[in-house]
């Protein structure tokens, strides 16, 4: 039996594809340390978008606080129990911010003078 150019041809394409998308997907971390010094804040904002908090230190330098996971809203649940009775129910996760944040320190010139995450 001869194989069709079409199955010949898609099996190496398909694999191409995947092979592709969970390269892709997967992101190298960030090297803070090898920015520090030239990283400005402009790109910091540019990268990261504006920061959710501030600080301006007693030296001059100013901390920005960027909050890594989107904040968790209030979330409405309704359906069918198990038992086939309806029910409602409202909840809302206390806190309102995750505690996954990057904290980047610039100086007066705007270059990153330092940086820690806990995550």
């Amino acid at each position: 039996m001869k194989m069709n150019f079409a199955v010949k041809f898609s099996l190496p394409v398909t694999l191409a594809l995947a092979v592709a998308f969970l390269t892709g997907c997967k992101t190298p971390p960030v090297d803070w340390d090898s920015r520090v010094g030239h990283y400005t804040y402009a790109q910091a904002v540019n990268d990261l978008g504006p920061p959710d908090r501030q600080a301006r230190l007693s030296d001059g330098k100013v901390m920005y606080k960027w909050f890594v996971q989107p904040l968790v809203g209030p979330r409405f649940n309704s359906g069918m129990s198990y038992y086939g009775s309806t029910g409602f129910s409202a909840g809302q996760t206390p806190g309102g911010y995750s505690n996954q944040m990057l904290q980047l320190t610039f100086d007066a010139d705007g270059k990153l003078t330092a940086w820690s995450k806990n995550y």
